[in-house]
């Protein structure tokens, strides 16, 4: 059964390639990479996608939530600003919800305060587990910075942590309980998931190279995104359908034959009620782990051939982990709105196992419609199709 289409009014960025929507707009099509040094001493080589601008300082009242987190939650909020006036006089503060994602939290600060416990005996005095490590932190400086006061909640499902919020929205909306979200997520660089993915043996030593032949895993990105969905409004894009699935196939691996990736992908094409030829492009959960592009580029190829163009915008930022969903759904928003699908950067030579179209370069034209792929640990699938205005 297809769905309403809702209208996407805003967005806002801050990751590696660029501190806010046309800094990243700009990286995204003259193929820039942001990916380099860690900026946390490692024991171990890789780089990272760290976010490098100055962050905003909370105002008085928030000072005590200040973690990275809740700075560049402060920042794209910043971004929206008229989109974000508009979206408040239009829809009642407690019909505005605000739904994100997220897999670190405060993490990072918690890091930097266990290790002046380590070295001092004490946490430094402004250090506050409630509310600088825990998820609810970002909510609360969201919500008191956007002045919304609807339903609120976190979703940690790993990579898929930031692209749910997008299906909560579109489902609360559909029932009447909101007229308009918040959504998206924000994740920061701390050294627990640098580690863990360490012992995985999911690190790239290089920048990442999604889909190359010569690929050697993944690297950690930083930042977060946001996006304003409404019941209606001016679009600058559209919300078509969202897909789900969970194969728990494995705890960290993805399915063989990307089953849970099909489903997921059948469902959001099926729930927009579009045929498959109809998506234009394809940004990729694209990680650059050898299991990870070659199960998810045969669900592709399942579902959509070998001739619908797909990118990995990884290759840009990193995987951006609870951040990644959220972000490259925007990504996806900035395509239908400039009309160009960026290439996917360091993709040669193709892993001949790999029979879709992998885009290395940058194709000019009209974007109708895109289907962004979340795939995370535990099998937890979502794709979101993102269409044009119509």
């Amino acid at each position: 059964m297809s769905r309403t289409p809702y209208p996407i009014t805003g967005i806002a960025l801050c990751n590696a390639i660029g501190s806010n929507a046309s800094a990243v707009q700009k990286s995204l099509f003259e193929g820039q990479s942001g990916l380099g040094p860690s900026p946390i001493p490692l024991p171990f080589e890789t780089v990272v996608g760290a976010v490098e601008c100055e962050l905003p300082a909370l105002p008085k009242k928030l000072e005590a939530w200040t973690t990275r987190a809740t700075q560049i939650a402060a920042l794209l909020l910043s971004q929206l600003g008229s989109e974000l006036d508009g979206l408040r006089e239009r829809w009642r503060p407690d019909r505005i919800a605000v739904l994100l994602g997220t897999s670190t939290g405060g993490a990072d600060t918690t890091e930097k305060a266990y290790r002046t416990f380590l070295s001092s005996g004490s946490f430094p005095d402004d250090y506050n587990l409630f509310r600088q490590h825990t998820f609810g932190s970002i909510l609360h400086v969201v919500r008191t910075l956007s002045g919304a006061t609807g339903p609120a909640w976190m979703v940690s499902t790993a990579c898929t942590s930031s692209a749910k919020p997008l299906a909560s929205a579109q489902r609360l909306i559909s029932s009447g309980m909101i007229d308009a979200a918040i959504v998206g997520g924000i994740d920061t660089l701390c050294s627990m998931t640098l580690h863990g993915f360490r012992s995985l043996d999911a690190l790239s030593k290089t920048a990442c190279k999604p889909f190359n032949a010569e690929r050697s895993g993944l690297n950690i990105g930083e930042g977060g995104a946001f996006l304003l969905l409404e019941k209606s409004g001016e679009p600058i894009a559209m919300l078509e359908g969202v897909g789900e699935s969970s194969d728990a196939y494995h705890i960290s691996a993805p399915h063989p034959e990307g089953l849970g990736a099909r489903l997921a992908m059948e469902r959001a094409i099926k729930e927009v009620g579009c045929p498959p030829e109809s998506i234009d492009y394809v940004n990729a959960h694209g990680t650059g782990t050898r299991l990870n592009d070659i199960s998810e580029s045969a669900a592709i190829e399942s579902i959509l051939g070998r001739d619908v163009p797909v990118v990995s915008t990884k290759s840009y930022t990193g995987h951006m982990l609870g951040a990644a969903g959220g972000t490259e759904a925007a990504m996806a928003v900035m395509s239908i709105m400039e009309g160009w699908i960026p290439a996917s950067l360091r993709a040669g030579p193709v892993d001949k196992k790999i029979a879709i179209r992998v885009n290395e370069t940058r194709l000019d034209g009209r974007v109708d419609r895109i289907l962004s792929n979340s795939f995370a640990f535990g099998g937890n699938n979502i794709s979101v199709v993102i269409g044009a205005p119509r």
